[in-house]
């Protein structure tokens, strides 16, 4: 049995990455502030998901309810240097996998300082206890948006990531150059990956399609920015989970690791296509409010997966249809 630290493992990807490793017989810390970017009892429900508890709690309480000897509840914010050190004091700690962070690109834009914060001081603060406890195994999730409105497509982990076009992007572009100072100052193996626009059951109501479901099931017109030729490669949440597995697997079984991977489905779907096939799922028609585009915004994302199927054995297999399917079932469930 291994004990795994994870940032953010009351949010969307962290449960059911929790979950996994809960149920491979592993121990698992989850670190999480329960900050209000979205209902805290979301995340109690991932939490109690996490540790297959079907019960209903507050916030105050849960800690009582999911603590045992393979998982540990940290309500602390990464920023908070003294009580991150006490949670890495109290435990014997193999591997990090850190995906806390403040998400969205719009919202960056509105207050670049909070990202600036939460992301590239949060980050540090983690890293430097890695250094401090001698924790050598270390995972960090990075993002699509690295990439900018690169031309070349589908993007490779080689291309030139220097041209951000959004706070979040360039704060989730400094934190693979911070790890990498980590890794070779202080022999810290770690992978850095590169998520791309994760979806499926349990996904924060604040993206897209989830917002979009929503909204087009009460009748409510839906913002549609630009001419819907915008293209975006569709994750589903438990492809992006077994690559983390995957990643945990070889940075805990190699030396000397310093890589980037790219974790996407390598297909692209326009926004239009992704409205139909909520309509399609739904059984019900979408009101569009049409929209210029957004600042910040890029026009596609696209992963070039090859290097993560050759090095780690990732491989996608969710089609669209079937995600979006699945989404609206567990939409329909807990609405």
């Amino acid at each position: 049995m291994k004990t795994y630290l994870i940032t953010g493992a009351a949010g969307f990807i962290g449960s059911r990455l929790a979950k996994s490793l809960l149920d491979a017989g592993n121990s698992v810390i989850n670190v999480d502030n329960f900050n209000s970017y979205y209902s805290s009892d979301i995340k109690i429900n991932n939490v109690l998901e996490s540790v297959g508890l079907n019960i209903q709690v507050d916030l105050k309480s849960l800690k009582s309810v999911v603590d045992s000897s393979n998982y540990t509840l940290e309500v602390v914010d990464i920023r908070d240097f003294d009580n991150m050190h006490r949670v890495f004091s109290n435990n014997k700690i193999d591997c990090i996998i850190h995906l806390a962070a403040m998400a969205g690109v719009r919202p960056s834009i509105e207050d670049p300082m909070l990202y600036q914060d939460v992301n590239i001081k949060g980050t540090m603060n983690i890293l430097e206890l890695s250094r401090e406890f001698n924790v050598s195994k270390f995972i960090m999730a990075s993002s699509s948006s690295v990439y900018g409105n690169n031309t070349k497509v589908p993007f490779c982990e080689t291309d030139v990531v220097d041209f951000a076009i959004s706070p979040y992007a360039a704060t989730k572009k400094a934190c693979e150059v911070i790890g990498h100072s980590y890794h070779h100052l202080y022999n810290i193996d770690m992978i850095m990956l590169r998520f791309f626009t994760v979806y499926g059951p349990g996904q924060r109501p604040d993206l897209a399609i989830h917002k979009f479901t929503k909204m087009i099931d009460e009748g409510t017109p839906i913002p549609f920015f630009g001419d819907g030729s915008t293209k975006r490669d569709y994750t589903y949440v438990t492809d992006i989970v077994n690559g983390i597995v995957k990643s945990i697997d070889y940075v805990e079984n190699n030396q000397s690791v310093y890589e980037i991977f790219n974790l996407g489905e390598s297909d692209t779907i326009s926004l239009t296509r992704m409205v139909s096939t909520i309509e399609n799922a739904l059984g019900k028609k979408a009101i569009i409010n049409k929209m210029p585009m957004q600042p910040g915004d890029v026009n596609i994302t696209y992963a070039n997966v090859n290097k993560a199927k050759s090095v780690l054995g990732y491989n996608p297999s969710m089609d669209f249809e079937e995600g979006i399917k699945n989404f609206v079932d567990w939409y329909r469930r807990n609405k």
